[in-house]
């Protein structure tokens, strides 16, 4: 798989905190292309090991690419996607549930498995950022049945990570939150998360994760 390029970022013009770090980064940055959502369907993905979709995707329109995903999938690539399910535009997807009344106890991150992303990440400096809890989550978007749950949130277990290995293919990492990607700028050891995301995706989409 030489000559890929490791991810591609979908974005929407916004600037996002984390994306012009990331494209600006000496050693990140000339591993990522970011790329207009809508000119998805005007792209071949196979050029790349990794997507990764933000928090502010049409998902409506993503739904309208479902073949082009799954076919990149099938291809053995990886798809993240950050944020609130609102359209299953994967079969694997089911619509965001946010905690309801939720105190600042429901706010906290429970590791529930380990995970090369998130590997010397303390779940203290998710569960507080800028000592306001509520940044990484504030609900579920439910895991498919088989997935591995990464992080939950509180004493209910409200699964806010999951990584899954679809029908099609490859593998597809859920954060029910903020695009993990903007945690990139952070002095605390949430700024690993960034670099070992993309780190991980060029290995799973090898077939060495």
């Amino acid at each position: 798989m030489s000559g890929l390029t490791d991810a591609l970022v979908l974005e929407l013009g916004q600037t996002e905190s984390g994306l012009p770090f990331l494209a600006t980064h000496p050693t990140l940055g000339p591993r990522l292309d970011m790329l207009p959502l809508y000119d998805l369907e005007h792209t071949n993905l196979l050029g790349y090991r990794a997507l990764l979709i933000g928090l502010h995707a049409d998902q409506r329109y993503l739904a309208t690419r479902r073949a082009q995903l799954e076919a990149f999938l099938a291809a053995g690539r990886v798809v993240v996607f950050c944020g609130h399910v609102a359209e299953p535009f994967l079969p694997e997807l089911q619509p965001f549930q946010p905690i309801e009344g939720y105190t600042l106890d429901d706010l906290d991150v429970v590791r529930e498995a380990e995970h090369p992303v998130w590997d010397g990440v303390a779940v203290e400096d998710l569960s507080r950022r800028r000592g306001v809890a509520g940044f990484y989550g504030r609900g579920a978007n439910p895991p498919p049945a088989g997935a591995t749950v990464i992080h939950t949130l509180g004493p209910n277990r409200a699964p806010v990570d999951f990584i899954h290995r679809p029908a099609a293919g490859g593998w597809l990492l859920v954060h029910a939150g903020a695009d993990l990607w903007n945690y990139a700028p952070d002095a605390t050891t949430a700024g690993r998360i960034a670099p070992q995301l993309i780190d991980w995706a060029a290995q799973a989409a090898e077939g060495r994760a």
